[in-house]
């Protein structure tokens, strides 16, 4: 078969004449020379567009778009399989040029700090309230120590015991009946204050705590009254148990949970330690009789138990602010007892 040759530096085509009846048939197939030409300014044309249509394939193909193939007519590439080596990831930014990134750092993970719990927490608001009894009781008794130490520095003897008591370096003390009745004057008030705010308010939480067994307004009316015929004179309340009635009014007013505080450390602090601190004194003075006030319809332990486990199941329900403010207040009301039981020695 004969060769074909274009001159294409001449305007014109020339094209050899066909040797043989073979070559005509292709001389048909060549086009004329106003295609060539056209055709020619089409390929310079096309070289841009083979250029502009790589990186669009490229972005499309990194924008997850499965068009890239139909722009082309070149085969689709293969997909990339994406390797990790040696820690180093390839990320691609907007405009879909990858882009290397240092290895990670490894970031130790912050442990959750818990919030630390307070001493009796787990078993309830009421036993949180002991613990602070206990700490507050343990600092009056340093004081006191350390006030013995004070004046036996400064020369004074500490008042002894007497010889019932065992010789244990305790106070001795030296009730009156003129004192033992303010106390019970006083204590009648505060009783009955808390005993009346809880029945007639219409707070439902103090529903849970009416006719519980504990009251003892009642009982100290009766012994107050024995002692009235005994021809001893019943004095008025003093500063000490109206003080603790009014505190315990604007308690019950504005803020119900620390009232109920008071309401639970008073009976607490009766059963715990207030009465057996007055049933001593008062075998002083009368040994034959024995009160009302420290009589019990039942076990008195268990009635304080059954007030317990509902206060605590109560304050589940309350914000750790609110259990605060209510620790807050055991110390105030230990303070207030302490100065009405106090009366007796006055």
């Amino acid at each position: 078969m004969a060769t074909l040759t274009c001159y294409c530096s001449s305007p014109s085509l020339q094209i050899p004449k066909p040797t043989s009846k073979s070559s005509l048939s292709l001389l048909h197939k060549i086009p004329n020379p106003q295609f060539l030409t056209k055709y020619s300014s089409f390929l310079s044309i096309s070289s841009k567009y083979q250029k502009w249509r790589h990186r669009v394939s490229i972005v499309l193909q990194c924008s997850n778009f499965n068009t890239a193939s139909s722009l082309t007519t070149e085969p689709e590439p293969e997909p990339e399989t994406e390797e990790e080596e040696d820690g180093v990831d390839e990320e691609e930014d907007g405009d879909g040029v990858t882009s290397i990134e240092k290895p990670p750092v490894k970031r130790k993970r912050k442990r959750r700090r818990y919030r630390k719990q307070y001493p009796g927490e787990k078993k309830g608001i009421t036993e949180e309230m002991r613990f602070v009894a206990m700490k507050f009781r343990n600092s009056i008794g340093k004081k006191k120590s350390e006030s013995d130490d004070k004046m036996k520095d400064n020369g004074y003897e500490s008042v002894s015991s007497d010889e019932d008591d065992g010789g244990g370096g305790e106070e001795t003390w030296k009730p009156s009946m003129e004192g033992f009745l303010k106390y019970l004057v006083d204590s009648k008030l505060v009783f009955s204050t808390i005993e009346r705010i809880v029945d007639e308010s219409s707070d439902v939480s103090y529903a849970y705590f009416r006719r519980t067994g504990l009251e003892r307004a009642e009982c100290i009316s009766k012994d107050l009254e024995w002692f009235s015929q005994q021809g001893h004179v019943i004095p008025e309340p003093g500063n000490p148990g109206v003080t603790y009635a009014n505190y315990l009014e604007e308690l019950a007013e504005k803020t119900p949970r620390l009232f109920l505080s008071h309401f639970y450390n008073i009976y607490f602090s009766h059963i715990a330690g207030g009465q057996v601190i007055a049933k001593k004194a008062f075998e002083r003075l009368l040994e034959e009789k024995e009160l009302e006030f420290y009589k019990w319809e039942g076990d008195e332990e268990k009635l304080l138990r059954d007030v317990r486990e509902s206060f605590n199941m109560l304050a589940k329900h309350w914000s750790r602010d609110d259990k605060n403010k209510c620790l807050r207040e055991v110390t105030k009301a230990f303070r207030f007892m302490g100065q009405i039981v106090r009366l007796i020695i006055l």
